[in-house]
């Protein structure tokens, strides 16, 4: 787990674990956090209601992979986004894990720091990664998130 700003932590599957009082996480990886907490194997059917997102209290299970060819969908995001806020707001540490932490993660981390904190560059996605690198040097985005982070970050 990296320190990445303030009470903002970006890490990998090893660094997984429950939510506190202290400690909001956010587990953006379909296998195994989101599958193990909604209880599938393989795929979930888009009709199922946490097909996107599982919330509970200080926990966000996201059912994010990462491929080349972007898949995501906003409200996955924009799930993210009000999770993360209400818990930072109310002065909890923040842990975003997938798992290797170098994309998924990294990049949720990137967008709160941008569109919530103030932190790094919110106009483009290209600025706000330049200022991003520098805080958290081993970001390495998919073809996939990269490509959809530039064509919506004005959307997220």
């Amino acid at each position: 787990m990296q320190k990445v700003y303030e009470r903002l932590f970006v890490g990998t599957e090893l660094d997984c674990c429950t939510g506190t009082e202290t400690l909001a996480v956010v587990h953006a990886c379909k296998n195994p956090c989101h599958a193990n907490a909604v209880g599938y194997r393989g795929s979930l059917s888009r009709d199922h209601p946490n097909y996107l997102v599982l919330q509970n209290d200080y926990n966000l299970y996201l059912n994010m992979i990462d491929p080349d060819k972007p898949l995501f969908m906003l409200p996955l995001f924009s799930s993210f986004r009000k999770f993360a806020s209400e818990h930072w707001d109310a002065g909890r540490s923040v842990l975003i894990h997938c798992n290797q932490g170098e994309s998924r993660a990294p990049t949720l981390a990137m967008i709160f720091l941008a569109k919530h904190v103030g932190a790094v560059s919110s106009d483009s996605f290209v600025n706000a990664r330049q200022d991003f690198v520098a805080l958290y040097p081993t970001y390495r985005p998919g073809l996939g998130i990269q490509s959809y982070m530039s064509q919506n970050w004005a959307q997220l």
